[in-house]
């Protein structure tokens, strides 16, 4: 949470690039304080470096992706971002049967060093570079990035005119967020990162397991169930992500977690009152694979998607951090009392996360803008930050 609190401000101050290098050196010492370490405190020295790396990357690569990609792309790239991260957890998962915690602290310095030397391949982000006024830079940027026989002519002064109708406004910070022009969008993005986490994700993937064993299922079985759905959903939504359209999915992402969230609440509830006992653990293993599913079609990536394209760039640092913040504190809520609601009740806590589910299918109808297609800049025209 600390990271993400920063990330936005860091992230403005010296570059999407830059920010993610900051991030990797804070992610290499943690594990290597995690895979050196003698005693306790200097695992938790490894964990909160670690943590706080993550948590400024959270927020800046979505962004970055956002900001580099074509308007007709940009949905599915940013979405890849999910998808490698369950790649990852999947392959972490698998290494952790066979292999030693000090082996896996070492195995994850890797990819942060691959990273760390992929960033003097990559551009920097050509809106932050308009953003503080390296012009040229900008304009070799955007060039490399679309192919240098890629005609950047109308995108470069669409974003040059926005970014120059922005310095009339005053530089962004948390206090301007709260001004009416920016209230549709804090609202979004805000609410759409609240009623991910409070619809229960991560009770339901950290404890799989004893939620198979109390409905009387395989826990191993269940949980393996769960990553052979995962991957191939979370494909599935990056593949349609341009072509159906942010909407569309996170309506139907929506639906499947609540009704996901529903068969296993209505699991618990037949256990009960000792009805169909024999069939209670297949309705808890449906509700979770179509929980899972789901989710990872939708639910999983787009809100990040949409909060790194409906914020302009002037407050872009401030508004993704606290969005970022109240996403990390959401997983931790949910984290921390999510025994002490399986202790009051199951069938409960499963009816109250369908409930959650059921208002996003609302507040997705009512309130989220659909994004596909268009620019940064036509998304954000269209809200009403600076008129044409």
């Amino acid at each position: 949470m600390i990271g993400a609190a920063m990330s936005g401000r860091i992230a403005d101050l010296i570059g999407r690039r830059a920010t993610m290098g900051f991030s990797e050196m804070f992610c290499i010492l943690g594990w290597l304080a995690i895979y050196l370490s003698k005693v306790a405190v200097w695992l938790d020295v490894g964990r909160f470096l670690v943590g706080y790396g993550m948590g400024v990357l959270s927020f800046v690569i979505p962004v970055y992706i956002a900001e580099i990609t074509p308007k007709e792309l940009r949905g599915g790239f940013t979405t890849v971002h999910q998808l490698m991260i369950c790649l990852g957890v999947s392959v972490t998962y698998l290494l952790g049967s066979f292999i030693g915690w000090r082996i896996l602290a070492l195995i994850g310095i890797i990819p942060c060093v691959v990273q760390m030397i992929g960033l003097f391949i990559v551009p920097e982000s050509p809106r932050w570079l308009a953003k503080v006024g390296r012009w040229e830079e900008f304009e070799i940027a955007l060039q490399r990035l679309r192919g240098e026989s890629a005609d950047t002519s109308y995108e470069s002064s669409e974003i040059k005119d926005y970014t120059k109708r922005l310095t009339d406004l005053s530089e962004g910070s948390l206090v301007d967020l709260f001004q009416p022009r920016y209230a549709k969008s804090l609202f979004v993005g805000v609410g759409l990162m609240v009623l991910q986490q409070f619809g229960g994700v991560n009770g339901i993937a950290f404890y799989a397991s004893s939620i198979f064993e109390s409905a009387g299922f395989s826990s191993k079985i269940g949980m393996i169930a769960m990553v052979v759905v995962q991957i191939p959903m979370t494909t599935i939504g990056v593949l349609l992500m341009d072509k159906s359209g942010r909407r569309p999915l996170l309506l139907i992402s929506a639906t499947g977690t609540c009704i996901g969230c529903f068969l296993i609440g209505l699991s618990f509830s037949l256990q009960v009152v000792s009805l169909f006992s024999g069939e209670t653990s297949y309705i808890a293993l449906t509700g979770v694979l179509m929980y899972t599913g789901s989710f990872s079609l939708g639910m999983g990536g787009i809100p990040w998607v949409i909060m790194s394209e409906i914020f302009p760039i002037d407050i872009k640092g401030p508004a993704g951090s606290l969005v970022t913040v109240v996403s990390w504190i959401g997983s931790w809520i949910i984290s921390f009392t999510f025994n002490f609601l399986m202790n009051w009740s199951p069938t409960g806590t499963f009816y109250v996360f369908a409930t959650v589910c059921g208002v996003t299918v609302i507040f997705v109808a009512k309130l989220v803008p659909e994004t596909k297609g268009r620019t940064l800049e036509e998304i954000q025209y269209s809200i009403g930050y600076v008129q044409l």
